[in-house]
């Protein structure tokens, strides 16, 4: 590329997300730092936001990442010379049903294994610090008093002046027009004012974010809706350090204004998708007009809580484009097109969380790494499908109005759905499957025959509406033979000469000396933390399948792809086979009477892999499963997929073979002390912690991650099973004490119907790994738990096995 000049870093967006980024670069010693704003600093969606901040999120790290934000802010004015109006006078968050109640409780109990501070306060205590509230049907709320609210505008310019001081330089009215690219690099920019080189291009361009992306031949599933907010008059009465408030019940948050005026928005629904999610370059500093209809939405309900708003009239309606994602989290980290463009937007919350975002994108751009575990948060998460505008409308729409709706555990997204189906799909919904959804993929969480009395009803406190159908499930794979659609499965080949090697230089264990086998496996980063989970299968010399969750192949695939060398490549093969696990003490039974293939325990041993004929098919068998019990994933051509059910269910019927879901999936795999990525194990935590030592090979030769673990001592916190006996409403989060004294969160929670018992893992330190006394709180009650061993069900793996 013929370039006019050079900058090492090229941001693109001078909102409060891309000042930040820059102003965290230039703390750290970045100097040949480009902004480049197409109109000027803050006129996207920063200069018409609210500024609310809140801190406490439904993991840690994202927590960490916003109490991130709240250090910068107490610190930014006096630094950066400017005033920000950062108020810090708490927040309040009401309770007006059960529902919610239950909801703020766990938000508080999360809170409090955060080590993060946040308070109960009763009806009475939320009228005395919000004094205008009626409180008439508050059941309770929640008090934390290092939020607040700051000027958008202002933060935005003291991250940028600040940046300039340590040397950024930072240009207005300089729109990109593309972004060449060369094999995996973004090669720098074009803009209406030259071209630019650059060795690293950040995409922090807000709500065009997808537009950006799209230069550079990478889609990003960041959409942009409408939002709507009103001031009140001035005139008010209320002191200089009054609360925020946010009322989801009643849909609405408020932030007190200058003047004795108050700031109230709420997060209705029927917002509106403007521009086919292609939003125009040349809309700057606008806004549309004021939708009645909808503002009523949300202005009423607040009128009954505050009855003040019926003596005061409306100043100002701001109705303003705001980006918001396919599931409404921001997408941030390197795109896993390009090994050099990074993304940075799909912040609703941009101004809360641009101090915490800037500090971890720096972190990223500079070290590789973030310094927190966010991969809720990862634009790997997404793919391609996710991008596409019919899609991500539905989707952001969606996740705009659910912003204040209750978070019921285990509940499903209605929008967007049927995207992606299995061969299987037709006849597990004629079975009565209810889906639910994974990456685009309609999925069986569970079956209607199961349990005619069930219903898809999930609860906070109390079993779920699928309890009983789960247990049906679970009891047939313990006890006799079940079927389970897994075709979902992100599935990659890895073919060619060095591709052996290849994978031993990338993953923990070791590659099968010889075909037919299947190893279990993690991939490490460079400090021993696991990158990835997953299962490869040996089908020839130099010829492997790699399979990983439905939700992470896009991660895990560009994790193995960057270490790949020259010659070797990834192919997605995901949507060529059908996945059916057959699996429970029966399913050799039901298996021998469709194929004639020996599948002995002697010809067919666990973690074997042997093509089979299955009816008039064939498939590919692997000894594997995530149930923990005898069983084979069986790995079968598309179109061949529904034979295959079809023959399997027939040969079962004698044996009562019932379709299973994924409800029943994750019962088994507590109860077996299977872990989960992105919950029992991320990348910063190590085989070792975790005990999965057992699928480490540290003497076959170096692989990444290995001198970590060479050097690491012993561990100073283990992976551990608690469990109580009958049901307690563990969803994952909950506080584990031992002597009156918080030591760890639950990671993975839930009941194991087989055992009769809930069961939660965490990491203990390791001085109390082998200890007893533990209790864990829920909902403010004290369970007594036990520690077992890691594996409460068949720890010898002899049923696995036989």
């Amino acid at each position: 590329m013929k370039a006019d000049r050079h900058a090492k870093i090229v941001i693109i967006g001078a909102g409060a997300v891309g000042c930040a980024i820059a102003y965290h670069l230039a703390r750290m010693g970045e100097r040949d730092v480009l902004v480049l704003e197409k109109a000027q600093i803050t006129h996207g969606s920063t200069w018409h936001a609210a500024g609310l901040v809140g801190q406490l999120r439904g993991k840690r790290a994202l927590t960490r990442l916003m109490q991130n934000s709240v250090a910068v802010f107490d610190r930014l004015g006096a630094e950066s010379g400017m005033a920000t109006d950062w108020k810090k006078v708490g927040s309040l968050r009401l309770a007006a049903s059960e529902a919610r109640w239950s909801e703020i409780r766990r938000s508080i109990q999360l809170a409090k294994s955060f080590g993060f501070e946040a308070h109960q306060v009763s009806p009475a205590e939320a009228k005395r610090m919000f004094p205008h509230i009626d409180p008439k049907g508050v059941v309770g709320a929640a008090w934390i008093p290092s939020d607040g609210y700051i000027d958008p505008y202002a933060v935005t310019t003291a991250f940028a002046a600040s940046a300039r001081k340590g040397g950024v330089r930072i240009e207005e009215g300089v729109t990109v027009t593309a972004i060449p690219v060369a094999g995996r690099r973004a090669l720098g920019v074009v803009t209406d004012h030259g071209t630019i080189a650059a060795e690293i291009v950040v995409n922090a361009a807000g709500y065009w974010a997808r537009r950006v992306g799209a230069m550079a031949g990478v889609p990003v599933a960041a959409g942009v809706v409408e939002h709507q907010y009103f001031v009140t008059e001035k005139g008010l009465d209320f002191p200089a350090d009054l609360t925020t408030l946010r009322d989801p019940d009643h849909n609405f948050y408020l932030k007190p204004d200058v003047g004795g005026s108050w700031a109230i928005g709420g997060w209705e629904e029927g917002t509106r998708a403007p521009w086919n999610q292609w939003p125009p370059f040349d809309f700057a500093r606008e806004l549309f007009p004021a939708d009645m209809d909808r503002l009523e939405l949300f202005a009423l309900p607040a009128a009954e809580r505050l009855p003040v708003l019926n003596e005061i009239g409306i100043k100002t309606v701001i109705n303003g484009p705001i980006p918001v994602s396919a599931d409404g989290e921001p997408i941030m980290g390197l795109a896993p097109e390009l090994d050099n463009f990074y993304l940075a937007c799909g912040f609703t919350a941009g101004i809360a969380a641009s101090g915490g975002a800037g500090e971890a994108m720096a972190n990223w751009i500079v070290n590789g790494d973030p310094g927190l575990d966010l991969w809720p948060f990862d634009t790997r998460r997404f793919g391609a499908p996710h991008a596409r505008a019919a899609w991500l409308s539905a989707r952001a729409v969606e996740a705009y109005a659910a912003y204040y709706k209750i978070h019921w555990p285990g509940e499903e997204k209605t929008a967007g759905r049927g995207l992606r189906r299995s061969p299987l799909y037709a006849p597990l919904k004629e079975a009565g499957a209810v889906f639910g959804s994974r990456f685009g993929w309609e999925r069986a969480n569970w079956f209607r025959s199961s349990d005619p009395d069930a219903t898809d009803t999930p609860s906070f406190e109390g079993k779920p509406g699928w309890h009983g159908a789960v247990a049906a499930e679970v009891a047939a794979i313990r006890g006799g033979v079940a079927l389970i659609d897994q075709s979902s499965f992100s599935k990659f080949e890895l073919k060619g000469p060095g591709a052996r090697a290849a994978l031993d230089r990338i993953a923990a264990a070791a590659m099968p000396e010889a075909p037919g086998r299947a190893i279990y496996t993690q991939l490490l980063n460079a400090r021993g933390g696991i990158e990835a989970d997953l299962t490869i299968l040996s089908r020839g010399e130099d010829d492997f399948l790699i399979v990983t969750g439905s939700g992470f192949g896009v991660r895990d695939a560009g994790w193995i792809g960057r270490q790949l060398p020259k010659g070797l490549a990834l192919r997605d093969v995901t949507n060529a086979f059908a996945v059916l696990n057959l699996c429970g003490p029966r399913a050799r039974e039901v298996l021998a009477g469709v194929t004639d293939a020996d599948i002995s325990n002697a010809a067919f041993p666990f973690l074997a892999a042997r093509d089979i004929a299955v009816g008039m098919a064939e498939a590919l068998a692997v000894r594997v499963g995530y149930v923990g019990e005898l069983g084979w994933e069986l790995y079968v051509p598309v179109d061949y997929g529904a034979h295959v059910y079809e023959v399997l269910k027939a040969a079962g019927a004698a044996a009562g073979i019932r379709d299973a879901g994924y409800r029943a999936i994750e019962s088994c795999r507590l109860e077996k002390g299977y872990l989960y990525w992105s919950a029992d194990i991320s990348p910063e935590t190590t085989p070792a912690e975790a005990g999965l030592g057992f699928a480490v090979a540290m003497d076959k030769g170096d692989f990444t991650g290995r001198a970590a673990l060479a050097a690491a001592g012993a561990p100073s916190r283990r992976l551990v099973t608690l469990s109580v006996a009958g049901f307690a409403p563990f969803l994952s989060g909950e506080t584990v004490l031992h002597a009156g004294r918080p030591v760890a969160s639950l990671t993975s929670a839930g009941y194991g119907h087989h055992l009769g018992r809930t069961i939660g893992f965490c990491y203990l330190p390791a001085a109390l790994a082998g200890e007893q006394g533990f209790t864990i709180e829920a909902f403010g009650t004290a369970y007594e738990a036990v520690r077992g061993p890691r594996c409460l069900y068949d720890a010898r793996m002899e049923r696995l096995k036989s």
